[in-house]
C-alpha cells in the first residue's frame, strides 16, 4: 500500500489534486489513518487514476468523469474518445496555425499602407476554356473557411476524372461567388477537351471568355494570398477600373511544397 505521497509519484499527479478527487468522491483512499487522517492507496488504484487522468485530458469535466467510470467504460471505448479527441485536437491547431498566418499576413500589409503596390500587374483578355467541375459551398470568404473546401474538391475533381478517363488539358481554375445569405459558392475547374456527358459525376461547360482582366502572379501558399489580392484590388481602384465578375485563381504550378506554388490571380474588369 502506498502512502500519498508515493501513490502520486507513481500516478504522476500531485498530492493536492489526490486530495481533490478524495473530496469530490472521484477516487477514495483504500485506507485512511485514524490518528491523523493520512491517506494510503493500493496499487490497483492506479488504473482508476489512468482513466480519470485520461478523460480530463480528454476535455471531460470530473463530473463527466465520475458517471463515465461508474459506467464502467472499457479500454476500447477510451481509445475511442482519445482517438476522436485527438481529431478535434488536431483540427483546432490546424485552425489555430492558419489564422496565426492571417494575422501575420495582415501585419505585412498595414506595414506596407502608404506605399505603392509591388506586385507586376498586367491586364490581358482571357479565352474561353471547356472546364470540368464540382462546386460547394463555404461559410464565408476567410482563408480558413475557403481553403478546407476548395482542397477537397480538387481532390474529388482529380479522381473522378482519372476514373473516366478523362484528360487534364490545362492549369487549375478556382473562382467564387457570394451568396445573397452572405455564404460563397466555391468552384474548382479543370480544363479537358470533352463534350459533356451525363455519365460523368461532374459537370462539363465553358467559362466564358474575359475581354479584360487585371492580373498578377502570386508564387507561394495560398494562405498567404490575401496580400496581392488587396494589391490587385487597391491597382484596379487606382487606375479608374471596377470589377467585372467572379475572380479566377489559376494555378501555374502545383508543388509539394506550398511555397513552391504559382498562381495567377485574375480579376474581371471593366472602365
Amino acid at each position: 500500500m502506498f502512502s500519498i505521497g508515493d501513490f502520486a509519484r507513481h500516478g504522476r499527479v500531485s498530492v493536492r489534486m489526490l486530495r481533490h478527487y478524495d473530496a469530490i468522491g472521484l477516487l477514495r483512499p483504500d485506507r485512511v489513518d485514524a490518528a491523523t487522517g493520512y491517506r494510503y492507496y493500493e496499487g490497483g488504484r492506479l488504473a482508476r487514476l489512468n482513466r480519470i487522468v485520461a478523460l480530463k485530458d480528454l476535455g471531460f469535466t470530473l463530473e463527466q468523469v465520475g458517471r463515465i467510470l461508474d459506467d464502467m467504460v472499457d479500454t476500447a471505448e477510451l481509445r475511442g474518445m482519445l482517438a476522436l479527441r485527438r481529431a478535434e485536437l488536431e483540427q483546432q491547431i490546424r485552425g489555430d496555425r492558419a489564422r496565426l498566418v492571417q494575422v501575420e499576413t495582415r501585419l505585412r500589409i498595414i506595414e506596407k499602407e502608404g506605399a505603392m503596390p509591388a506586385n507586376d500587374v498586367v491586364v490581358k483578355s482571357i479565352p474561353a476554356v471547356r472546364v470540368a467541375e464540382l462546386t460547394g459551398i463555404a461559410a464565408d470568404f476567410e482563408p480558413q473557411t475557403i481553403g478546407p473546401v476548395v482542397g477537397p474538391l480538387f481532390d474529388q475533381l482529380c479522381t473522378r476524372l482519372e476514373q473516366a478517363g478523362v484528360a487534364i488539358v490545362g492549369p487549375a481554375i478556382a473562382y467564387y461567388e457570394e451568396q445573397l445569405d452572405g455564404s460563397v459558392h466555391v468552384h474548382a475547374a479543370m480544363p479537358v477537351n470533352v463534350e459533356p456527358a451525363a455519365s460523368y459525376e461532374f459537370a462539363i461547360f465553358d467559362l466564358p471568355a474575359v475581354p479584360q482582366a487585371a492580373t498578377v502572379v502570386h508564387r507561394g501558399s495560398m494562405d498567404e494570398v490575401l496580400e496581392p489580392w488587396q494589391s490587385l484590388g487597391k491597382w484596379i481602384d487606382a487606375n479608374g477600373y471596377r470589377s467585372a465578375g467572379p475572380a479566377r485563381e489559376v494555378t501555374l504550378e502545383h508543388t509539394k511544397d506550398p511555397s513552391g506554388w504559382v498562381t495567377e490571380l485574375q480579376e474581371p474588369i471593366h472602365t
